[in-house]
């Protein structure tokens, strides 16, 4: 009987979860940044392998609100935690000992699927740090999501806790997400690289029009941010910064689309979007249950 469910892949900010989506998909799905709170809505990997079907959810980090777009990214990653079958609690294994899972996600009791501990980065550790953590974590499973070792071993393990079930989507699929999501974390992707102290924070993008019937598929994008200072700093001197992004940002979605694109790519303010309601739901971010601003 072939083995089928949901792997949330849970932890603080820079622990390394998109990238270890992306190394186990195959396929770059989610947001790869030093920045932390990247990912700011769950991210969908499918990895199907001969008898398994792994539906892996990258997560917002766990990290504790501080206005409104926080709440609506950690209801995000609890949500996850209450779907999974198996939730792997991911680790930063150079900052040392980890808290517990339940503290860091602010949980009054523990999720009820089965969690391995998974300390990433072991690569980075000496041998004393390795043996204090597996002393104090035996059960822990050592990776690296950068290098891949010992990342099969890692699959194998989670594998094994998935129950049994027909596969959930197609063999070939690797997304349940659209093209336009992509699309939409990709620009915002090339605009956090390029952007430096607080204003990645600010950023949202929006895809206004896709229109694929045409040749080049012509894509309107707008970054959104909070105030005109930062249109400014988005824009740059005579527009070379926003003319960078949108050319990074252009070949990385044609290499996702495999077609030549033209984007067209615009700087809006939308005061504080990230304390308003509204906002938040019309770029995708919703805020839990019972809670509005």
């Amino acid at each position: 009987m072939p083995r089928a469910g949901i792997v949330t892949v849970a932890g603080v900010p820079n622990a390394g979860k998109s990238t270890l989506l992306n190394r186990i998909v195959g396929e770059k799905l989610s947001i790869v940044s030093p920045k932390p709170q990247s990912t700011r809505d769950r991210i969908v990997g499918i990895r199907t392998t001969d008898d398994v079907q792994m539906i892996l959810l990258d997560t917002p980090d766990l990290l504790t609100p501080e206005y409104p777009l926080h709440e609506a990214m950690r209801g995000a990653a609890v949500a996850a935690l209450r779907e999974a079958d198996v939730i792997l609690y991911l680790v930063d294994g150079t900052r040392g000992a980890p808290p517990p899972l339940a503290d860091v996600a602010l949980l009054t009791q523990p999720p009820t699927a089965p969690i391995i501990l998974g300390v990433n980065k072991s690569d980075l550790l000496s041998a004393d740090e390795r043996e204090r953590l597996a002393s104090a974590h035996p059960d822990a499973a050592f990776f690296s999501a950068t290098t891949g070792d010992g990342i099969d071993a890692l699959t194998t393990r989670l594998a094994a806790l998935l129950p049994e079930s027909p596969f959930l989507y197609p063999e070939d699929e690797i997304s349940t997400q659209s093209v336009r999501f992509f699309v939409r974390e990709l620009v915002r992707e090339t605009a956090l690289e390029q952007l430096d102290e607080e204003v990645p924070y600010s950023v949202a993008c929006e895809i206004e029009e896709f229109r694929e019937s045409q040749s080049p598929v012509y894509i309107r994008a707008v970054l959104h941010v909070e105030r005109d200072s930062q249109k400014r700093i988005l824009i740059g001197a005579g527009g070379t910064r926003i003319r960078d992004i949108g050319r990074e940002a252009r070949r990385k979605v044609e290499a996702l689309i495999g077609a030549r694109v033209y984007l067209d790519l615009w700087v809006k303010v939308l005061p504080n979007w990230r304390r308003n309601s509204n906002a938040l739901n019309r770029f995708g971010y919703h805020l839990p249950e019972g809670r509005s601003s």
